[in-house]
């Protein structure tokens, strides 16, 4: 293989992959001076001139002459005086030889090998460009297109067919896709693995909606409306704080749009997850109570040191503060930073009140509480009025299961 078809091989390639003349040229030098030292032990004394356009190369070795006895006469940039004059009869000592090596004189072997590590470099490089790229994309969203579904994560292809992987663990739980169908995902993040870049996308990040709402909501965009925090339970619930920098602009009005207009395109893409948008404020009580909507709190006991909050409700307001699998609590929990605790306001409570057994429904399994009421038993106190051997006999229920029901009752009017 001579130099210009080597050359012309190599930049066909390069320029297929999209790399610059500057770096083609650079790799190329970096290969050349490789094969140098390969072979002269250092490429220190040698000038390597490449023009990949036309495919020439040209490596010159720069020697100075000294005397054949002179001590210098093994260094790698003398030659000795004889062995100059077989390159040109006149030469003198303290001249400067310039010495032309051709490609050939490496040998063939040497030359393939060349080739096949210049193709190695670019595909390296490649990678390299790559894993740049999608670094400085971390926390952008990208729409890929689904060529393969794995039970463990889902192949995408961006648009210069680039593979993305979106792991089962960042799916939101009722997403189904299709072969070909257009997916929108956040860069999760990108990681080397074994010298490949590996791209990692989400939909379950926080980061995932809030770019969504920056996609919906001009105000948020432009700045003019800030996300505070978010958080989510990825399908079913998500809880986001806001806050407006234009006293003139309702940020959450602004978020949900008329009629939910800018929501509903967000829910839609989450699969119908609930999004409560809340107004973020610096006074934490209130910001409590806020996190907590749509339960309507009675009073607040906060402990700083220890980052707990004791909330007090109303009975029928303590199964919305809590929500479906207590994902209210744990969400407000997160967005507020404190741990939150729930009690049922009892003060105030004569001694003929009672308590609806529904109001239970936290703390007891909705079954459980459809077998009192199978026997006519829809309250606290009508449950308590009998003996636990009365309540098994009647019920269907374990002993044990009776013991906790009267247990969790008592509590409520001691």
């Amino acid at each position: 293989m001579d130099t210009a078809t080597l050359i012309e091989s190599f930049a066909d390639f390069a320029r297929g992959k999209n790399i610059d003349r500057p770096t083609m040229i650079r790799i190329l030098e970096d290969v050349f001076r490789a094969m140098v030292r390969k072979r002269y032990e250092t490429d220190e004394n040698f000038d390597v001139i490449i023009n990949a356009d036309k495919g020439d190369l040209e490596i010159w070795r720069f020697r100075e002459i000294v005397d054949d006895n002179s001590e210098d006469i093994w260094d790698h940039d003398k030659i000795s005086l004889t062995e100059a004059q077989k390159i040109e009869p006149d030469f003198e000592i303290g001249e400067e030889v310039a010495e032309e090596i051709k490609l050939e004189d490496f040998g063939r072997r040497t030359v393939m090998m060349a080739r096949q590590t210049l193709i190695q470099k670019v595909k390296d490089l490649e990678k390299d460009i790559l894993f740049q790229k999608y670094k400085d994309l971390v926390g952008e969203i990208i729409v890929g297109e689904v060529y393969q579904i794995l039970s463990r994560e889902l192949l995408l292809i961006d648009g210069e067919g680039n593979e993305l992987i979106m792991p089962r663990s960042e799916q939101i739980p009722k997403d189904r896709f299709r072969k070909g169908e257009s997916v929108r995902a956040i860069v999760h993040r990108v990681e080397m693995v074994n010298g490949n870049p590996r791209i990692i996308m989400s939909r379950t990040s926080e980061k995932f909606l809030e770019r969504l709402f920056e996609m919906e909501v001009p105000e948020v965009y432009d700045g003019l409306i800030e996300m505070k925090n978010t958080v989510r339970e990825p399908g079913e619930r998500a809880k986001v704080a806001v806050a407006s920098y234009d006293d003139r602009i309702d940020p959450v009005g602004a978020c949900v749009g008329m009629k939910g207009s800018r929501i509903h395109s967000i829910v839609r893409e989450l699969q119908n997850e609930n999004i409560d948008v809340i107004n973020f404020t610096d006074n934490l009580e209130l910001y409590i109570t806020r996190s907590l909507s749509p339960a309507k709190i009675s009073s607040i006991k906060i402990d700083e040191d220890d980052k707990r909050v004791s909330v007090f409700l109303k009975p029928d307001q303590v199964s919305l503060a809590i929500g479906r699998g207590g994902q209210n609590i744990k969400l407000a929990s997160r967005l507020v930073g404190y741990e939150i605790d729930v009690f049922r306001e009892t003060l105030g409570l004569e001694a003929d009140e009672d308590v609806d057994l529904d109001e239970f429904a936290d703390e007891v399994e909705s079954w459980v509480i459809d077998e009192f009421k199978k026997i006519g038993l829809d309250t606290a106190k009508s449950v308590l009025s009998l003996t636990k051997e009365e309540l098994v006999r009647r019920t269907d229920l374990e002993e044990e299961t009776v013991e906790d029901v009267l247990s969790i009752l008592r509590q409520e009017f001691e």
